[in-house]
């Protein structure tokens, strides 16, 4: 609780983000999440992944009430009719290779997006690691909205460095994380580490990080119950 009430202080403070938990509101996304952390179904990859663009498509629409809309003439087989559309050139980047699964869900609400690829892993010497990035693959961000997706935010560093490489790009009007699950540490590493305002919206924020840096209690490694395990190097 005090990690808690020191994140609120950090935001009251300096106003810089906003934070979109959907798990403070029971939804459909909690029976998404219990599926997603059961030891008992979570080894099911296909419906792992599944589960996790079910989530992106909840969170991509729930973005979408917040974005620029305008009025375009449409000509139904009765009558011409002003209709809302989205008004804001969208870039949805997802972090390599665990944000696939939730990248394709928010890409199902903004299908006509631009879309961007970024490597971002843990390199290990021992028991420490630093976040290393390596590959870029993205359109121009100048006078877009960004949203950067990653299903897991544990220290936030991925996040960081991800947003640090992507400045290259152009500067976003917009800033817009996602992710699946956060940790309360993360979140606030993000806070105080960002260089600019931004809304990140997360499933669930859940209370700490073990000694190997996850997050507890978490489902595990997203990417491994995603796509398989990996060899480390």
């Amino acid at each position: 609780m005090d990690s808690i009430k020191a994140l609120l202080a950090f935001k009251q403070a300096y106003q810089v983000t906003h934070i979109h938990n959907l798990s403070e509101t029971s939804s459909a996304v909690d029976n998404f999440m219990y599926e997603l952390r059961s030891v008992h179904i979570q080894n099911d990859k296909e419906k792992f992944r599944n589960n996790i663009q079910k989530i992106g498509r909840v969170i991509g629409y729930e973005i979408s009430k917040t974005i620029t809309y305008k009025k375009k003439k449409v000509q139904t087989p009765l009558k011409e009719h002003n209709q809302n559309i989205i008004a804001d050139d969208i870039v949805i980047v997802t972090i390599l290779r665990a944000g696939l699964p939730l990248h394709q869900g928010i890409l199902d609400v903004f299908p006509q997006a631009e879309n961007g690829f970024i490597s971002a892993y843990r390199k290990h010497d021992g028991d420490d690691f630093v976040i290393e990035v390596e590959y870029i693959a993205c359109p121009s961000l100048e006078n877009k909205v960004l949203i950067l997706n990653d299903p897991m935010l544990a220290t936030g560093q991925s996040f960081i460095n991800a947003w640090k490489a992507l400045s290259q790009m152009g500067k976003p009007k917009r800033v817009i994380l996602a992710a699946v699950i956060g940790s309360e540490e993360g979140v606030m590493y993000i806070e105080k580490n960002a260089e600019g305002p931004f809304d990140l919206w997360v499933a669930a924020i859940d209370p700490v990080l073990n000694d190997q840096k996850y997050i507890v209690p978490g489902l595990g490694d997203a990417g491994d119950l995603a796509f398989g395990t990996k060899i480390q190097h």
